[in-house]
């Protein structure tokens, strides 16, 4: 995409990207996030602020279309191969800690604890998320449907709240639903090493990962016909009105998807379907689309398994066990932190 070029003298002064202080300090870190994102060429906005509440609810819609498969496979992965996984940890008989990052409601992990549970395990669950209502549903539906597992929730940033570790437990990481790939290569590297960090030599990084199959299976995934995709892409522009009092028109935005077999990325856009300015009163900012002028909101890494093996060994672990789906091509990957 071409942008008009503008007439400007030839020195110009910098763009303040500070907010303005009559922003509540709770939302200042998301309206700098904002600003650098919507001032930037191209434009950005961090797929992390999808999920106001109802961004969650509809992505819990999302889960369920029949065309987005990755939370259908994970689901019955960790069901199947939840006795393998954790004979696959290898704790010699230790008390588990397991840390979820990024949890959810903790749905499909019920499973999970629940067969761990039945196996013999000592295990105490410590759910992390940012959202303190879907940890409140957690807490709630493991309490009626599992009240023999101890459960500590932790809400907030995974690192601020990870806890420090017990001497007679192992600690095991879980980062599932193929979050990892909403990194960049560099940002998921340096993500799982800081993830190394917090673990003890023997603890152990559980990832669920989206692997590379038929570009047309990967697409319907992120461009629904139904359009509860582009619902819950739109809404981030909404979200963005009600909180940073922006006057985003939806109406003048339209959601795209793409899938590049060659680099196994999916990518997520909103595109501008005219000229026009979006202001904000609390940025004090006015930002300029040109029509056809798009931002990038989420990509979705899809993995072949020997660029996970180097990804692992270049941020301090290393692969233990491998489990796939055939069908569908997804992995759960068991990662041992080593010295």
């Amino acid at each position: 995409m071409t942008r008009r070029r503008h007439t400007a003298p030839a020195m110009r002064p910098a763009r303040d990207t500070t907010p303005s202080p009559a922003i509540a300090p709770e939302l200042r870190g998301f309206a700098d996030d904002v600003l650098a994102g919507l001032s930037g060429n191209p434009k950005r906005l961090s797929s992390k602020y999808f999920y106001d509440d109802r961004g969650s609810r509809l992505f819990e819609r999302i889960m369920r279309l029949p065309s987005y498969y990755p939370t259908r496979v994970e689901a019955a992965m960790l069901r199947r191969h939840a006795k393998d996984l954790l004979d696959a940890l290898d704790t010699g008989g230790s008390p588990i800690e397991m840390l979820e990052l990024g949890s959810g409601d903790g749905r499909k992990t019920l499973a999970l604890c629940r067969a761990w549970l039945k196996a013999g395990a000592e295990l105490v669950y410590r759910p992390m998320d940012i959202s303190a209502q879907a940890l409140e549903h957690l807490g709630a539906r493991m309490a009626r449907q599992l009240p023999a597992l101890t459960v500590h929730p932790l809400c907030g940033d995974y690192f601020q709240t990870w806890p420090i570790p017990s001497a007679r437990r192992r600690q095991v990481a879980l980062f599932l639903g193929s979050n990892i790939g909403n990194f960049t290569d560099t940002e998921a590297a340096r993500f799982l090493r800081r993830v190394r960090v917090h673990l003890r030599v023997g603890d152990s990084l559980l990832l669920g990962l989206d692997l590379r199959k038929d570009p047309h299976t990967v697409l319907a995934a992120y461009d629904d016909p139904e359009g509860v995709t582009a619902a819950f892409n739109l809404n981030l522009l909404r979200r963005l009105n009600r909180e940073l009092g922006m006057d985003f028109d939806l109406k003048r935005f339209r959601h795209y998807a793409s899938y590049c077999p060659l680099q196994g990325v999916a990518r997520s856009f909103l595109v501008s379907q005219v000229r026009q300015t979006v202001r904000s009163h609390l940025l004090d900012h006015a930002f300029e689309f040109g029509a056809g002028e798009f931002i990038y909101t989420e990509q979705s890494q899809k993995y072949e398994r020997t660029g996970v093996e180097a990804l692992a060994q270049g941020s301090g672990f290393e692969v233990k066990a491998w489990f796939e789906d055939p069908a569908l091509p997804y992995a759960l990957v068991v990662c041992r932190a080593t010295g």
